[in-house]
């Protein structure tokens, strides 16, 4: 299980909506050079499924996969930022967030009403939409071809691309009928996030935060009531991972000792009586 940090990332504290900002502004300049580098939001869930992972994946392993999605080997991790210091800014921001998603799947949380639980950075594009102006919307869409993400669909692509990065990390042991029933479901709660929102707009994720009924300022529906369901499923679904891979520990690997050869002159180990050269080495 993946629980160490650096101590230079430990005293920072969590990050503030600045230094979301901060990354997507750095994953963008990376977009200038190589187009299929993810969003924050993609990131995210990709963290999150690093973070769950049964096996510790080092930085110099799990960065290249992420950062060169799409491409062709070109983007090789951290050296593809345009300088050591977007790197290193990267990363400070990167192990902060690791370090407080770990906190909050640590936490002995009970509902995710809990300020503690673990609440991934996702964004609302579909109710932002909604809330501008025809105007302001036509702009907005304007020489965008795909349909717009359905809530928290794009975490949840980037915690299943993680998952099927490493699958040999995400495979039950194969006698524990129990641990592959828990893995299928969990996994089967984000991988149904991942899909479109196709209900009917409902609600909104961040209604709770008007101050009223009457509130001109109230958020415009965005989303069903079963996406905000699906939602709360898929995040107790990383707790249930976490704690699973936690409980059954990291794969040990089979050492095969293998039995010397014998010369050409000794006797077989078949047992056949004859010399290893007129049978098996032969």
């Amino acid at each position: 299980m993946n629980t160490t940090t650096p101590d230079s990332a430990l005293s920072a504290g969590p990050l503030q909506p600045e230094d979301f900002d901060t990354l997507e502004d750095l994953l963008e300049d990376l977009r200038t050079r190589y187009d299929e580098t993810p969003q924050w939001e993609f990131c995210e869930g990709f963290m999150a499924a690093l973070i769950c992972s049964r096996r510790v994946i080092p930085p110099s392993e799990y960065l290249p996969v992420l950062l060169d999605i799409g491409g062709d080997g070109e983007n090789q991790g951290e050296d593809a930022f345009a300088n050591a210091a977007q790197a290193e800014q990267f990363m400070a921001l990167w192990m902060r967030r690791w370090n407080q998603i770990v906190e909050a799947l640590d936490a002995p949380v009970e509902n995710l009403e809990d300020e503690r639980a673990y609440m991934p950075e996702v964004m609302d594009i579909r109710g932002m939409m909604a809330a501008l102006s025809p105007e302001e919307r036509a702009e907005a869409l304007k020489g965008e071809d795909e349909e717009l993400p359905a809530f928290a669909q794009v975490w949840a692509l980037g915690f299943m691309f993680a998952v099927e990065a490493w699958p040999e990390e995400w495979t039950a042991p194969g006698k524990d009928k129990e641990a592959a029933k828990v893995l299928d479901n969990a996994l089967d709660a984000i991988v149904a996030l991942s899909e479109d929102d196709t209900g009917p707009a409902e609600v909104s994720p961040y209604a709770h935060d008007s101050t009223g009924e009457d509130d001109e300022a109230a958020p415009p529906p965005s989303m069903s009531h079963a996406r905000l369901e699906a939602f709360g499923e898929a995040l107790w679904a990383v707790y249930e991972l976490r704690d699973l891979w936690r409980s059954i520990g990291p794969r040990v690997a089979q050492v095969v000792h293998a039995e010397p050869t014998p010369g050409r002159n000794d006797p077989c180990p078949c047992g056949s009586g004859k010399k290893y050269k007129k049978c098996h080495g032969a």
